[in-house]
């Protein structure tokens, strides 16, 4: 990267930082970054893998200290992190650390004596197996202690607290609500608090409903104390997370779309379980749209069904209902986050560790790299063990462990689908907990894959392409528009004007295109969806016709992971006009911008380990980060 381009990127970084004042206005908003999903040795899985770093850690690490890998390296954050929290499940919450203590009653118990003898990868996978469903309450419970739980969760507050740093750094007292419709057909949320939190967390053996998590929300907003829930992996959701009907298989109505939209304005768009905006058959003109797919419904080799699994999908699906009278229950914000079960996100490519613990923590248990002879005959073992395992369980609860191997010499489990991802990013006045949390509450949010991508996107009338110099651009477009996140009421026989901005984080690759993603109803009451480049790297026109950036060459040595750095750009402008607008169509937009392609976390461990790369695992990615949209409704 030559001088003239660094100092390029700095300028364009410098620009999208606004100083803090006493009297902060919406301009005054600079982009922050987080995590809102992980999970520390409190969580039940978390804790059987290997995973003895509590939150105090979890809160280190986000500061930028080095904590240490359930097997033995440092994990260490290359930028530290604006705001986290810490989101371990509600359900056994604590419960691992007791389980394993000789002092507590519950030590005693044949789980936990089973769950202490694991010391190998398979046995510690067998041992979880045999936990589940005591999880699932699929057993009669003798195990679970609310005590234990109830003290663990007044400690995950303690902490919360003790390290926030208002104006420096901001933590949420979190969890995740871990439920599903069935066993496997995730509903999973993390529940993020505004300031203080109730004595107990509301989980899955008090309901599996999400309705009743959303009424236990409205009931302690009542009481002064505000929350928000993220949905997470809808990609494993075979469905259910964007449903055409209630969990209880009634009809949506304007209540239910209301309720839903109080207590979950954001969802995570990606994570190390895989990206959820699209899915490539349901979007088969997006040539960018199978980025980072895991297919399986979670925990498992079943495919998760395609229609109601993800976002775009969603939001198309909350014009027709909206239409039909029926409110709009999938109008959210996008974040990204981790879900890492270590403590720490591995947020990097080049510097992945997966998310579990002690059974992905290298190449070789992910399937990146070849195994021995030994670890060949160790993984054909398990493969046997576990067969036998699932054909003496009951039918309900067979995962299916392990699964597909297409290339031979290669472990591959779920996890060899996940990648390096992802970041929440928020357009806040201040890094305090209120001005952070009514930006996800007003979803002026956005999310990356990984990288410190930042974006903005507001729509109105009267924005023209001066304005992209102008150096109160974004005073006169919060003036006279609505910022990401937000609603635009349309004016008759006009098409809305969108201006996008991008810039290139100063660690990863340059940018190689900018994209407004529009979908719409028309007046049949039919869905449409279609992606336009509204800026190329170099300054290169669109072509008019295919609304498409010409190739800019960027190139990738798989053999070294270098790549070009003089084909791209360091930021992306652009002023837009929907040239397909019709009187009348309710539609929604958000901004997606792409990276040049660079190496995947696959390729990077093979080249550390002098092995070939798995043929089965893709070698590149396309690093990319998407706003929120804003919908423009008639």
């Amino acid at each position: 990267m030559n001088i003239k381009f660094t100092l390029s990127v700095l300028g364009t970084v410098l620009a999208f930082m606004v100083p803090q004042t006493a009297s902060a206005g919406p301009e005054d908003r600079r982009a922050m970054f987080g995590e809102t999903h992980l999970h520390t040795n409190l969580s039940f899985d978390a804790f059987i893998f290997g995973n003895r770093n509590g939150p105090d850690e979890a809160y280190d690490f986000a500061r930028g200290k080095a904590i240490t890998h359930p097997l033995g390296f440092d994990m260490k954050i290359r930028v530290p992190l604006d705001f986290q929290a810490v989101t371990d499940h509600a359900v056994y919450l604590g419960m691992m650390p007791a389980m394993f203590d000789p002092n507590s009653a519950v030590a005693k118990h044949p789980i936990s004596q089973a769950l202490r003898d694991a010391k190998s990868a398979s046995e510690r996978r067998l041992a979880f197996g045999r936990l589940l469903p005591y999880i699932g309450q699929q057993v009669e419970d003798d195990l679970l202690d609310m005590d234990i739980v109830r003290d663990t969760w007044a400690e995950v507050k303690a902490a919360a607290d003790r390290n926030n740093e208002p104006g420096k750094f901001t933590t949420f007292i979190g969890y995740e609500y871990t439920t599903s419709q069935d066993r496997f057909e995730n509903l999973h949320r993390n529940v993020i608090f505004k300031g203080d939190a109730p004595d107990e967390p509301y989980s899955r053996l008090i309901s599996m409903n999400p309705e009743n998590l959303w009424r236990w929300m409205d009931s302690l907003r009542a009481q002064g104390m505000d929350s928000i829930a993220i949905p997470h992996n809808s990609n494993g959701s075979d469905g259910y997370m964007f449903a055409e009907k209630t969990f209880d298989g009634a009809e949506i109505d304007a209540e239910y779309s209301a309720m839903r939209m109080r207590n979950e304005p954001i969802v995570e768009v990606s994570q190390v379980k895989g990206t959820s905006e699209t899915h490539p058959l349901q979007s088969p003109n997006d040539e960018w749209g199978s980025f980072e797919i895991m297919p399986y419904q979670i925990a498992t080799w079943k495919d998760s069904k395609i229609d109601g699994s993800y976002v775009r999908h969603a939001y198309l699906r909350g014009l027709e209902m909206q239409a039909q009278g029926k409110g709009n229950p999938y109008k959210f914000g996008l974040i990204s986050a981790s879900d890492t079960h270590v403590s720490a996100g591995g947020f990097d490519e080049f510097d992945y560790w997966s998310k579990i613990g002690a059974v992905d923590g290298v190449g070789r248990l992910r399937g990146s790299v070849r195994l021995t002879w030994s670890q060949r005959l160790g993984a054909q073992i398990f493969r046997v063990q576990n067969w036998w395992r699932q054909i003496n369980m009951p039918e309900d609860q067979r995962t299916g462990w392990p699964g597909k191997n297409p290339a031979p010499g290669y472990l591959q489990m779920q996890w060899s689908s996940w990648g390096a991802s992802g970041l929440a990013g928020v357009w806040a006045e201040e890094n305090t907990r209120n001005s952070i949390f009514d930006a996800m509450r007003r979803k002026e949010t956005f999310a990356t894959s990984g990288p410190r991508l930042k974006v903005r996107l507001f729509g109105g009338y009267g924005f023209n392409e001066k304005m992209l110099s102008d150096p109160q651009m974004v005073r006169k477009a919060y003036a006279r528009g609505v910022p990401m996140g937000g609603d635009m009421k349309a004016r008759l026989g006009r098409a809305p004007d969108f201006l996008l901005w991008a810039t290139q984080d100063p660690g990863s690759a340059p940018l190689q295109r900018l994209q407004m993603v529009k979908g719409w109803i028309d007046a049949e009451g039919k869905t449409h969806e279609k992606v336009y480049d509204t800026a190329c790297a170099g300054g290169v026109p669109v072509d008019a016709k295919t609304h498409r950036c010409p190739d800019n060459n960027a190139k990738v040595d798989t053999q070294t992971c270098a790549y070009s750095a003089d084909t791209g750009a360091g930021e992306l402008k652009a002023h837009w006009r929907d040239p397909d607008y019709k009187p009348g169509d309710n539609a929604f937009y958000y901004v997606r911008v792409l990276e040049n392609p660079t190496c995947r976390w696959s390729t990077w461990d093979a080249i550390r380990a002098n092995s070939k790369p798995n043929p089965a695992l893709k070698a590149t990615i396309q690093e990319r980060a998407w706003s929120s949209p804003i919908w423009l409704e008639h």
